[in-house]
C-alpha cells in the first residue's frame, strides 16, 4: 500500500463482520480447522529463519491469482463462520480475512502450542459465501489475508462481532482504543517512505504464528516473519486487551541493503481538516481526521505538540533528538458535535510509542501527504536513526505501543486543544493585507489553578515574519477552568517558504503548558 493508502477498504473490513483447556490440534480440527504438519517452534527459531533468508536473494511473495476476482461487492459477501475460529473456545479466538483482488498476497498463519506451530490450511468451508462467490475458485491451502483477534466468546459482548486488533495487508495492523473504535494504522517498518525520485517499499508479514493463550489470560502472543527486498526481520507482539490495547513489541532486524529513510515503530494516520483550516464548503462537517497532532516527549523531557496539517506538497518535518522518551499520533477532539458523522471520528484511538531501551540519535519524522478526502492515509509518523543502518547490519529493536484515548503518561501541564487560523488585524480596524493571526487555546494543567487577575505569560520563536505587538493572552469565557487562549499576528511573510513556529505558556517564570510547534505555509 503507498503511504497514502486507501483506507475505506481497510476498515470497512475491520468493522464487518489461552482456552479454558489446552485444546489439542485434533480437537481444533474437529472443530473445523484444517492442519498441516507439526514443526518445532520458538522465537530464537523464528529469528534464525530471519537470518537465513536475509543472506539469500529477496524473493517476492506470491500472489494467488484466483483472487483477482473478488472485487469489494463480492468481497463484503463472504463471512468468516466463527465456529471455526482458532482457539474459538479459549479467551481470545482469532478469525480470519478472506484474499480478495486487493489483498492477493497471502499470509500463512499457524497456530503454536506446547512448542510446535502446525498451518492453518485455508478450506472455502471456513466461510460464508454465496453460491456463485469467485471465491470458491479458489484451491485448497490459498491462505488467507490476515486475522484479527475476537473479544472472549463467554463475555457480555457479542464476541463474533467484536475484534480488538487486526493485521490485514503488508506490515500493516490496527487496534481499537478506549473508545472502541478503529482508526489510525501501526505497522512493521517504513522502508523510503516518501523519499524523492525512490519508490516506497512495503515489506509483508508473510508467516504468523499465534500462540494459544493461556486460560484466563487478557493477552495473545503474535510472532511474524518480515520479509522485504531491503529488510527481513522477526517480529513478536504480546498484545493485552484491556481498558484499550497495549502491545509490547520486539524486533530482531537482518538489513539486506542500503535504506535512505529508515523508519521505526510507524504510525500511520489520515489528516483532512479542522478547527485549523478547511476550504469552503469542502464537506459538509466541520472536521474529520483519525488524528489531530503529533505528540511528543522528547529525551531532555520537553513536552511537544504539533496539530497535523493538509499540505499542497509532500512535506517531512523532523524533531531531532536523543533517546526519545515517547511519541504517537493523537486524536485530542472527542467532541462528538466538531465531527457530526456516524462513524464516530471523536472516538477514534490515540496510538503512543514507548522505546525500550536506549534509540540513540535520530529524529521523530511527520510525513503529511496532500488529500482531497477522507478516503487516504496521508499522514506518517516515525523515528528514524541519524545513520542509517548498513547493509549486513542487524537490530534490535523493543517498544510498547498504547492504543488508548489519550498519552499514557501524561506531563501534568497545559496541553494544546485547538489552533484556529485566519486574517490578522483586530476587530473594527480594516485588516492589513499579508498579516495572519494564529489563535492557541491550552487547556488545564497549572493553567486550572491561576489566581483571579493572574494570566500566563507568552513565549513564542518564529522562523521567520515578524510577531506584531498585536498580542493577547485570555481565558476563553466558556467558564472552563484552565482555558485560556493565546492570539498574534505573524507579518512580513515573503514567498512561499514555510514558517516553523514554537509556543509555550510561563507561569511565575515556570513552563505552565506544553510546547505548541506548528508549521505554516504562506497562502
Amino acid at each position: 500500500m503507498p503511504a497514502a493508502t486507501n483506507r475505506r477498504f481497510l476498515l470497512t473490513a475491520l468493522m464487518l463482520g489461552g482456552a479454558a483447556a489446552a485444546l489439542p490440534f485434533e480437537a481444533l480440527a474437529q472443530a473445523g480447522l484444517r492442519f498441516g504438519p507439526a514443526t518445532p517452534f520458538s522465537f530464537d527459531r523464528l529469528r534464525a529463519l530471519a537470518k537465513q533468508k536475509a543472506a539469500a536473494p529477496y524473493v517476492a511473495p506470491r500472489i494467488v491469482g484466483e483472487a483477482g476476482a473478488i472485487d469489494y461487492e463480492a468481497w463484503g459477501k463472504i463471512r468468516f463462520d466463527t465456529d471455526n475460529a482458532l482457539f474459538a473456545s479459549g479467551p481470545l479466538p482469532v478469525t480470519f480475512f478472506h484474499l480478495d483482488k486487493y489483498f492477493q498476497r497471502p499470509m500463512a498463519i499457524h497456530a503454536v502450542q506446547g512448542g510446535a506451530a502446525r498451518e492453518v490450511i485455508y478450506d472455502p468451508a471456513y466461510f460464508h459465501m454465496p453460491p456463485d462467490s469467485p471465491a470458491h475458485r479458489l484451491p485448497l491451502g490459498a491462505g488467507f489475508a490476515g486475522f484479527r483477534v475476537q473479544e472472549p466468546r463467554a463475555g457480555s459482548l457479542d464476541w463474533h462481532k467484536n475484534d480488538w486488533v487486526a493485521f490485514l495487508g503488508a506490515s500493516y495492523f490496527r487496534a481499537i482504543g478506549a473508545l472502541r473504535q478503529y482508526g489510525l494504522s501501526a505497522r512493521g517498518i517504513a522502508i523510503d517512505t516518501a523519499v524523492y525520485g525512490q519508490a516506497e517499499e512495503f515489506p509483508d508479514f508473510t508467516q504468523i504464528y499465534i500462540e494459544q493463550p493461556a486460560a484466563g489470560s487478557n493477552t495473545i502472543v503474535v510472532n511474524a516473519l518480515l520479509e522485504g527486498p531491503s529488510i527481513v526481520g522477526a517480529c513478536r507482539f504480546a498484545m493485552t486487551r484491556g481498558k484499550g490495547v497495549v502491545m509490547d513489541v520486539d524486533q530482531t532486524l537482518y538489513v539486506r541493503r542500503r535504506v535512505t529513510r529508515f523508519g521505526i515503530a510507524p504510525l500511520t494516520s489520515m489528516y483532512w481538516f479542522s478547527e485549523t483550516q478547511k476550504p469552503t464548503a469542502v464537506d459538509w462537517r466541520p472536521e474529520v481526521h483519525d488524528s489531530d497532532g503529533l505528540a511528543i516527549w522528547n529525551g531532555a523531557g520537553e513536552r511537544l505538540w504539533r496539530p497535523l496539517n493538509n499540505p499542497s506538497a509532500t512535506t517531512v518535518s523532523a524533531f531531532r533528538d536523543e533517546n526519545p522518551k515517547g511519541f504517537g499520533l493523537m486524536q485530542r477532539d472527542r467532541n462528538f458535535d466538531h465531527y457530526q458523522d456516524g462513524v464516530y471520528y471523536d472516538r477514534r484511538p490515540s496510538l503512543w510509542v514507548e522505546p525500550k531501551g536506549a534509540w540513540g540519535r535520530g529524529a521523530v519524522q511527520l510525513i503529511e501527504l496532500p488529500t482531497d478526502d477522507e478516503v487516504n492515509d496521508n499522514i506518517v509518523a516515525a523515528w528514524i536513526p541519524e545513520t542509517p543502518p548498513a547493509p549486513g547490519s542487524v537490530l534490535n529493536i523493543g517498544y510498547r505501543l498504547s492504543w488508548l484515548a489519550d498519552e499514557p503518561q501524561p506531563s501534568g501541564l497545559a496541553r494544546c486543544v485547538a489552533t484556529r487560523l485566519g486574517r490578522g488585524g483586530q476587530p473594527g480596524q480594516p485588516r492589513p493585507p499579508g498579516v495572519r493571526k494564529f489563535v492557541v487555546e491550552f487547556l488545564g494543567g497549572p493553567l486550572a489553578s491561576l489566581p483571579f487577575g493572574v494570566a500566563p505569560q507568552m513565549d513564542l520563536w518564529t522562523s521567520r515574519g515578524t510577531p506584531t505587538p498585536y498580542r493577547i493572552v485570555e481565558a476563553v469565557p466558556d467558564g472552563v477552568a484552565g482555558h485560556w487562549r493565546v492570539e498574534f499576528d505573524l507579518a512580513g511573510l515573503q514567498g512561499p517558504e514555510p514558517v516553523e513556529m514554537r509556543l509555550t505558556l510561563r507561569v511565575g517564570g515556570k513552563v505552565a503548558s506544553e510546547t505548541w510547534t506548528y508549521q505554516y505555509r504562506p497562502l
